[in-house]
């Protein structure tokens, strides 16, 4: 149910008198907030869902690159700490992997080669 569907039926329970005032400004701050919190969601989830794994910036399996694009750090910082990771058990290694693995390839990205 959208926003401003719910803020409708709550006016229209209010013009009825199933709601009184306090009732109605509660429910409909409610509401508001609630629409707030999840419009942050979505721009989080938006993106986790624009994770791509680099085809320009890589080493290995560009997990670390496509990390980098999403978040704006830079991707040595990702290499550093898959490093430290994988240095403190193992760890590292396995999230890189499973990463390689369900992270899609980024598919429009700009590939320069280095000649040597």
């Amino acid at each position: 149910m959208s926003e401003a569907d719910e803020l409708s039926q709550l006016g229209e329970l209010h013009q009825r008198g199933v709601l009184t005032d306090d009732e109605f400004a509660r429910a409909k701050a409610r509401v508001l907030s609630g629409a707030a919190a999840s419009g942050s969601d979505a721009r989080m989830l938006a993106g986790v869902n624009a994770l791509c794994r680099s085809r320009a910036d890589r080493w290995i399996g560009g997990v670390c690159g496509g990390i980098a694009k999403a978040t704006g750090l830079a991707s040595w910082v990702w290499r550093v700490v898959f490093t430290a990771l994988a240095l403190c058990g193992g760890s590292g290694v396995l999230l890189y992997v499973l990463l390689w693995i369900f992270v899609p390839q980024a598919e429009d990205e700009l590939v320069v080669s280095r000649a040597s």
